[in-house]
């Protein structure tokens, strides 16, 4: 167990290689009821989160879920989030455990559509039930029909012949499975029933350590890593979800921004030598000069081999460069590749 973001959160149950492979083969679940919940309603609900967000809610339709990011004033990001669309005056905003201060000032400082705002944050646990087979698993405990619930989309269901419980098809392992928002006494109550569902599955409770190496192989961003407010999504290679079809927060530095080319990109890359990548260590060229700094890097539980994301200059960020990370003050020879780093079995 560690301290995070003013949680008590569990790194490990059975050890990080166990889990992780779990989630990519069977299943795993991870209690990640440190997420925040915001409730955005009223009239003047869309227009809020249409100026403080990137993507455009406005192509979201009920039961439909985005996911975008909240600029802030100097081209970084104040976080990362997604908006569930309840109906067309309600939404539900799931934000960061560790911003969650941070954007509850920000999005209301930018409240003048008369919209109404509510953290739920502490109301809500959220269980993520991630693999091929959470669907299987799941659906013995509820009478909603998973398989016909698309990716990025919700519903509001039994579960547990509990009513009014919110089950996402989403998550942050590229494993698929699903998101069961609840209310905090039926917490427990639904992760042993999910334990007893899954146990003949190979389903097992997995911790923060396989939830950052499952979505680092996916290259899937981490606030606070890869992301923060010093780095631009389009920079962070998030353009997919800034749409400039509206006005929003420093939309128009953006654009600019995009129309003319970056100096520095996000990319993945994979060692060639020996040696694990970490946040914070330099990038350079075989000379040793600076070209950037790791963000994220691990070794891969699933590949076998040590990759990791980082920014370094537009001009060595196509896949096949060679770089090297400084380890030890060792140059590390590595690649840029592609990403995802891994693509799960259908």
């Amino acid at each position: 167990m560690v301290e995070f973001a003013g949680y008590n959160m569990p790194v490990s149950y059975t050890g990080l290689n166990d889990e992780h492979n779990a989630v990519r083969i069977h299943a795993g679940i991870f209690d990640v009821s440190h997420m925040g919940e915001f409730f955005i309603t009223g009239k003047g609900a869309l227009d809020l989160i249409q100026k403080v967000t990137s993507n455009d809610a406005s192509a979201l339709t009920p039961g439909k879920i985005q996911y975008s990011c909240l600029p802030n004033d100097t081209g970084g990001i104040v976080d990362d989030l997604l908006v569930y669309k309840m109906s067309d005056e309600k939404y539900m905003l799931v934000v960061n455990a560790s911003n969650m201060e941070k954007d509850w000032n920000w999005i209301a400082s930018h409240n003048d559509t008369g919209a109404e705002m509510k953290n739920a944050s502490d109301d809500y646990s959220l269980l993520a039930v991630q693999g091929p087979k959470a669907t299987a698993i799941l659906g013995k405990l509820t009478p909603v029909d998973l398989t016909k619930v698309p990716y990025y989309t919700f519903v509001i269901g039994k579960f547990c012949d509990v009513s009014d419980v919110i089950i996402s098809n989403t998550g942050y392992t590229g494993a698929g499975g699903f998101e069961i928002y609840c209310k905090n006494k039926d917490a427990g109550k639904f992760w042993d029933a999910i334990l007893e569902a899954g146990k003949e599955e190979g389903l097992k409770p997995a911790g923060l350590g396989a939830r950052d190496t499952l979505r680092l192989e996916m290259a899937f961003c981490l606030y606070g890593n890869d992301i923060d407010d010093t780095t631009s999504p389009i920079e962070a290679g998030l353009s997919w979800i800034t749409k400039f079809t509206k006005k929003f927060t420093n939309s128009d530095a953006l654009l600019e921004q995009k129309q003319k080319g970056v100096s520095r990109k996000l990319v993945g890359f994979r060692m060639i030598d020996k040696g694990i990548p970490r946040h914070g260590y330099e990038i350079t060229d075989a000379h040793g000069n600076i070209e950037g700094v790791v963000t994220s890097g691990t070794q891969s539980p699933s590949l076998h081999q040590a990759i990791g994301m980082g920014y370094i200059k537009t001009e060595l960020s196509k896949p096949g460069s060679e770089i090297y990370v400084k380890i030890r003050d060792k140059l590390i020879k590595g690649i840029v590749v592609k990403t995802p780093f891994y693509t799960q079995p259908s």
